[in-house]
């Protein structure tokens, strides 16, 4: 249940790069609250000034949400309205923004967003992969083993995939990808984003490896990736189904309620034969 008396936390997208993407609505709610809670008050401060906005800032991010979470959660108790920042982009991506939305919730404030620039999206637009369907996964982990995990949970991921990555670990990123993905798999890397230097490379993972090995990479990256090919996932499941007998492979479906008849065709649609060649084989082997 809502708090009647409470405020409101708005969070409120702001620019990825180009200052000019702010839109009219973010720009008169952070006119309008009582006070502006930014991941780094010393960057949104640019942005404020740049539309002479006078709003108060607090800090709010990652190494004091567990100590600041609750005292804003006060201030929206007590009747103020909080607009969330983030450095760039959408507040609660790949920031502890969704941690103060939770508590939100927990006790009973409301919370709206005021849409804007996500560099996930923009890059995933730009990337000229397939835009259906994507899994976002944002800034791999530190650790290697860790990465490496991840990285291994997605090689058969057939979705298209995004990551951001900081400069100085893009290299290593792209290495660990080339070998999980393999060295042809199509990939977007794209920096820079709505700036004066925005750059988009589309080649395979391993000629963008190849480039940044002779060019130090420079700027903020994001990382789309290809997902498995519908005819790579083909391949791989007619592989995984001659590795079992065509009467195991019946016997699979037949134990899933189909009829021996309709059994026998899935099996030669699996397999990419006749369904001649699978009656043939299967009564032969029966």
């Amino acid at each position: 249940m809502m708090q009647d008396m409470a405020g409101t936390l708005y969070l409120c997208a702001t620019p990825i790069g180009n200052l000019e993407d702010i839109t009219l609505r973010t720009l008169k709610l952070l006119e309008s609250v009582d006070v502006i809670a930014a991941e780094d008050t010393r960057n949104t401060l640019k942005l404020l000034n740049r539309f002479e906005i006078k709003t108060p800032m607090t800090s709010y991010h990652e190494h004091n949400k567990t100590g600041k979470g609750p005292v804003l959660i006060n201030k929206l108790l007590a009747g103020e309205n909080i607009a969330l920042v983030t450095d760039a982009g959408m507040p609660g991506i790949s920031d502890p923004g969704a941690d103060l939305v939770k508590l939100c919730y927990e006790a009973g404030v409301s919370v709206t967003v005021a849409p804007g620039a996500s560099a996930a999206v923009v890059a995933l637009v730009l990337s000229g992969l397939d835009t259906r369907r994507f899994v976002f996964e944002g800034f791999l982990p530190m650790d290697k083993k860790e990465r490496r995990l991840i990285l291994q949970t997605l090689e058969r991921e057939h979705r298209t995939m995004i990551f951001y990555e900081a400069p100085h670990r893009l290299l290593n990123t792209l290495e660990e990808m080339e070998g999980i993905f393999g060295t042809s798999r199509e990939c977007a890397v794209i920096r820079e984003l709505t700036k004066k230097f925005e750059e988009v490379r589309r080649e395979s993972i391993g000629k963008q490896k190849e480039h940044f090995t002779e060019n130090s990479p420079k700027g903020e990256f994001v990382l789309v990736i290809a997902g498995l090919s519908l005819e790579e996932q083909k391949r791989e499941a007619q592989a995984s189904w001659e590795e079992i007998s065509v009467s195991e492979h019946i016997q699979r479906y037949l134990s899933q309620g189909l009829n021996e008849k309709d059994a026998m065709k899935q099996a030669a649609k699996d397999r990419g034969v006749s369904k001649r060649e699978i009656y043939k084989e299967y009564k032969t082997n029966q």
